[in-house]
């Protein structure tokens, strides 16, 4: 086990084992030797020179990172642009650092008041972590931040008598008093890029402090958390909208599932079409269970849509679009009888089957479907997607709150494109598309609105180019004459009278070959994300970005890669992920996932789903706080086991959280003008404490009244020759001693009183001084909540005679000097509380 002393140092790597050595077995009795400090001091100064230029991770004591406050600072006003402290956190350290300076001002030092606030105000830095050596999960984190020779050098001058309010390790203690190139030898850190000032002065650490990092090639590092896993093919992840912040996951083969905001899954599917589904175990089947949208009203209605691939005859194939409901009886489980189908198209071939479902603001069902399948969009003399007749190949928009004249269970809404146009389909919305996958509504910025309504498309593209489109009223994408930019059918793409909308981005298939849409993230969690459009490709497992500029009205690529281990090395972060990118996904709180599988298979369980995460800044605490209806659960719950390999382990936290309070030592009095030492003070709430550690309670009485237990007949054995023992003792005569354990307590109430109420202290000390009267200190004044400490400790320690003057009151003139330095000190009832709350 290591020595807990040591552990306070935390100094790291090379120079860790060597200031151990150097400390040797009892580091509070016997300091380093001047070769082994030669030894340490040369090593830092080589570890100095050598080290790289600093690669800038920003880490607070709580493990996450550093954020913007969403106040103003009143204390550690340097870090209220970015760091690690909210208001309430800054107060704390005021509080603390008020504290100290009163016991200062009482004790008559020197106050050096700017650096104790620098010192202090680093818990706030965003290089916390790497200040208190708190980045490495498994050593404890140091008191004290590490502080550059010079600076600690000019503390330790001027402020050495402080650190007593600051740590309690005695190594660091004994040394500082010692001298100050051992005493700064363990407080610096290896790296001097990050030891304080240091820090502050790093171009390299703060030139891009709080933005998403980089590598060399300019590619943005992000961090993944496994949300869920053992899925077959999940094909979407969607909430329902109703303030449960549950997450619906659909596997490909037709089961959809209920995630709890817990990470537990039910263990009853919200819906089984298993049965009804059309799909198959081949690699890359694009049939199956393929879309699902909730209804914008459901939580009133318990409406939701679902789009899924079916046979008929063993032979022709169709998409179908049902309306269900949810049960009545459980809001987690659909009723499977309420199906009602809303619209089926015929497929002519087993590919491009399109599949999304989703509500746009303006309330109306939005259906993707693809063009048919094989190559080309090989069907008519211009293709399914350009032929507005035909249902493949197009973006429709109906209305699912009503009916036609015709029977037909939907509505055409009155703004659709071609309402009077013979020639097309009155549900057109869009067309010229081959096959969208995956598309999403963007919410909008989640201050100005900016963007709110935007359709974001990922469009599969052919032999060359993938394509990303913003979808509008009566829009032509351009397949079969265009595919990405370029054209693909020279006479379609020559026709004057095509008039298609260019897509926002293409990339080509050295990049990959078959696009996955994603969503604008507008989540809370992560605020440099906002306004990304984040998206990946199916084959390559690339995830990409876009950045909009406004004033040109483009969208600008944005390399996306995983974070380093040094980037990602937070509790739970993973930096990898399965390759097949099936899907993206948006929770009720607007955080962005997505969904992959290392083998995509409709029937294979790799599948698994990943949440974003940067880790160059997080929202400041409490701003993304949600309070999720509550869920009535049937049956059981799975909880969530995660699978992936994390950077650190699993949940893993620093070995200690960081100092919230410190230990004060007791207000020395104040006699003659001079300040006395704190010594004995000290040694008194040492001995005070040590003497309360053992302060275990007995076993349970026995139900029987008459049988004993053999420990307690040797516990009243042992207080009976106490008790003789005592009696003959010349100091018995004249008063009863009570063991540390009843002295401790009794102490302890007295104090409690006295803090919480004036009055009720005077009372408690006459009724002490009463029972002085008759020579003995009697103890019956106490509330019944005490008298089990009564009962014999079974302590074998001895009370020394100073000890038990102070803890009993031995004699009527001790009470009454006591008793008078109460009235004349207001001090004493501070300095008894205290000790009671460190007790």
């Amino acid at each position: 086990m290591r020595n807990k002393q040591n552990d306070g140092l935390r100094a790291s790597g090379a120079v860790c084992a060597r200031l151990r050595t150097a400390a040797g077995p009892n580091p509070t009795k016997q300091g380093p030797s001047t070769p082994e400090i030669i030894i340490v001091i040369i090593t830092s100064v080589i570890l100095s020179v050598t080290t790289q230029p600093a690669s800038a991770h920003p880490q607070c004591l709580d493990f996450e990172p550093p954020f913007k406050p969403q106040w103003h600072l009143e204390f550690c006003s340097q870090y209220e642009e970015f760091g690690c402290c909210d208001q309430a956190t800054d107060n704390v350290i005021a509080e603390r650092y008020w504290d100290i300076i009163e016991q200062l001002e009482t004790a008559g030092y020197d106050l050096c008041e700017d650096l104790l606030k620098e010192i202090m105000c680093q818990e706030c830095s965003p290089y916390a972590a790497h200040l208190y050596d708190a980045e490495d999960p498994y050593t404890p984190v140091r008191d004290l931040p590490g502080l550059c020779l010079g600076y600690c050098s000019k503390f330790h001058s001027r402020c050495r008598h402080v650190l007593k309010y600051l740590t309690e390790n005695r190594l660091l203690l004994d040394t500082s008093g010692r001298d100050v190139a051992t005493f700064c030898s363990l407080v610096d850190l290896p790296d001097q890029d990050y030891c304080y000032p240091n820090v502050l002065k790093s171009a390299d650490l703060n030139s891009n402090l709080g933005r998403v990092a980089e590598d060399p090639r300019g590619c943005l590092q992000v961090c993944l958390t496994e949300v869920a896993n053992n899925l077959r093919n999940p094909v979407l992840m969607l909430h329902s909208g109703d303030d449960t912040h549950r997450m619906f996951i659909a596997e490909q083969v037709g089961f959809v599932w209920v995630y709890l905001r817990d990470g537990s899954r039910l263990e009853t599917p919200f819906l089984d079409m298993s049965g009804d589904v059309l799909t198959t175990p081949w690699l890359g089947d694009e049939r199956g269970f393929l879309g699902m949208a909730f209804h914008p009203k459901y939580r009133h209605n318990g409406r939701f849509f679902v789009y899924y691939s079916i046979q008929f005859n063993s032979k022709a194939e169709k998409i179908r679009i049902s309306e269900m409901r949810v049960s009545s009886s459980d809001m987690n489980v659909a009723d499977p009888y309420s199906e009602r189908v809303i619209l089926e198209i015929e497929e002519p071939a087993a590919n491009h089957n399109g599949g999304q479902l989703l509500f746009g603001r303006d309330g109306y069902l939005y259906i993707f479907t693809g063009d048919g399948g094989k190559a080309g969009d090989p069907f008519g003399k211009h293709g399914n997607a350009q032929n507005k007749s035909a249902l493949l190949g197009k973006v429709l928009r109906i209305d699912v709150d009503g009916s036609d004249s015709r029977g037909k269970p939907y509505r055409i809404p009155p703004d659709n494109p071609f309402p009077a146009d013979p020639d097309a389909r009155p549900e057109v919305f869009a067309y010229g598309v081959r096959n969208m996958w995956r598309c999403s509504v963007d919410r909008g910025d989640p201050v100005s609105g900016y963007g709110a309504g935007r359709i974001f498309c990922g469009d599969v593209g052919q032999n060359r180019y993938e394509e990303i489109d913003i979808i509008i009223n009566g829009g032509n994408y351009g397949w079969r004459a265009k595919e990405g930019f370029e054209c693909y059918d020279i006479k379609l793409c020559q026709n004057s009278s095509l008039n298609d909308i260019l897509p926002i981005f293409a990339y080509s298939h050295h990049v990959g070959k078959s696009v996955t849409g994603g969503y604008v993230y507008r989540g809370c969690e992560s605020p440099n994300l906002n306004g990304l459009y984040i998206f990946g490709d199916f084959m390559s497992g690339r995830l990409m970005a876009l950045e909009e500029d406004k004033t040109a009205g483009t969208w600008k690529e944005k390399s996306i890669c995983m974070g380093s281990t040094t980037t990602c090395s937070f509790p739970g972060l993973i930096n990898h992920h399965h390759k097949f990118i099936i899907s993206f996904a948006e929770d009720e709180a607007g955080e962005l996932y997505f969904l992959a599988t290392s083998y995509p298979s409709a029937v294979s369980p790799s599948g698994t789903v990943f949440k974003f995460m940067d880790p160059s800044r997080r929202a400041p605490p409490g701003k993304c706080k949600q309070k999720p209806l509550p869920v009535k659960v049937r049956g059981k719950k799975f909880p969530f086991v995660p699978r992936e390999l994390t950077v650190l382990k699993t949940n893993e936290k620093p070995t200690r959280p960081p100092p919230r309070k410190y230990k004060l030592t007791t207000k020395p009095p104040v006699t003659s003008g001079q300040p006395r030492s704190t010594t004995t003070a000290a040694s008194t709430t040492a001995a005070t404490a040590a003497a309360a550690k053992p302060d275990r309670k007995p076993p349970p009485k026995a139900v029987t009244k008459n049988k004993k237990k053999p420990w307690k007949k040797e516990k009243e054995k042992e207080h009976r020759g106490k008790e003789a023992q005592i009696k003959k003792s010349p100091v018995g005569k004249k008063s009863k001693p009570q063991t540390k354990k009843t002295a401790v307590k009794t102490s302890v109430k007295a104090k409690v009183k006295s803090k919480t109420n004036q009055a009720a202290t005077d009372n408690s000390h006459k009724k002490s001084s009463k029972g002085l009267k008759d020579n003995k200190i009697v103890a019956k004044w106490r509330t019944p909540q005490t008298k089990s400490a009564q009962k014999p400790t079974g302590l074998k320690r001895k009370i020394s005679q100073r000890e038990h003057l102070i803890f009993s009151n031995k004699t009527k003139t001790g009470v009454t000097i006591n008793r008078q330095k109460q009235k004349k000190l207001p001090w004493v009832r501070s300095r008894h509380s205290k000790k009671a709350g460190a007790l």
